[in-house]
């Protein structure tokens, strides 16, 4: 089972870059942040066009998270339970019917968080406690399970290409990536950790500065396993070149394998 998280930056802006990455690479499901889109305005048919399923939830302008699959997709649910006022589309999960194992599959779309006091911050740091919560509610089903998707978290310095840059950027704060460490301290395996050591390793670039061309990334873009679902990991990879592709979104996919 090969599962993508990618953040498209708009989807409507990018649905070509999106296309035509999908006829080439054909993976069987993908994980897509920041649609920027209601769900009436989503483009399904073009991808339902290439055998494809499609879940959203959007909100306009902002944020939306969506599931892309050509594997059956059961029981949906949109929204981090935790706070019925939360408006802002950041999560859905389904579980995904593989050819071996039913895998329970997160899109997330994490807040940002800047700028640094304020209330985005605090924002952040409660969404990622309800997230840390459900999290344990779903290691209690004992089923592989995996949370994917942009999680605007530096874990370490050495998921950034000047780590000196970010120190007072909330993707990077101490409070943030303890957080982070929470989640994981549950019994979440970070995927590409789990196959790749070391720096280098960028999901992310910005559009100023000639970041790509100088390759100042950072990595922000994150599978977290269940026990379940780390013993099924074959694989995980940052697809890095697309970044150079016409049109581009500022994130890559990054492609997960389960033998599921």
């Amino acid at each position: 089972m090969q599962i993508v998280t990618y953040n498209i930056n708009g989807v409507k802006a990018r649905i070509e870059t999106l296309l035509t990455w999908l006829k080439e690479s054909s993976p069987d499901v993908v994980a897509v942040q920041e649609i920027k889109s209601v769900d009436e305005a989503f483009p399904r048919e073009l991808i339902e066009d290439l055998g494809y399923r499609v879940e959203t939830h959007g909100q306009k302008s902002f944020n939306g998270v969506a599931l892309i699959s050509k594997l059956p997709l059961e029981d949906i649910r949109r929204g981090l339970p935790g706070d019925d006022s939360d408006e802002q589309a950041r999560w859905i999960e389904a579980t995904v019917i593989g050819d071996k194992h039913p895998v329970r599959l997160c899109g997330l779309y994490l807040p940002n968080g800047n700028p640094v006091p304020g209330p985005k911050y605090d924002y952040k740091l409660a969404w990622m406690e309800r997230m840390c919560r459900h999290a344990a509610e779903l290691l209690r089903d004992e089923m592989p399970v995996v949370m994917a998707g942009d999680y605007n978290i530096i874990p370490q310095d050495e998921d950034a290409a000047r780590p000196e840059a970010w120190q007072k950027d909330a993707l990077a704060l101490p409070e943030s990536r303890a957080a982070f460490r929470r989640i994981l301290d549950l019994g979440f395996t970070e995927a590409f950790r789990a196959r790749t050591h070391g720096g280098g390793h960028y999901s992310f670039w910005d559009y100023q500065a000639g970041a790509w061309q100088r390759n100042d990334g950072i990595r922000i873009d994150h599978f977290l396993l269940s026990p379940e679902a780390a013993d099924l990991l074959t694989d995980c990879r940052i697809e890095a070149e697309v970044r150079g592709r016409e049109k581009p979104s500022d994130h890559v996919p990054v492609w997960l394998t389960l033998d599921a």
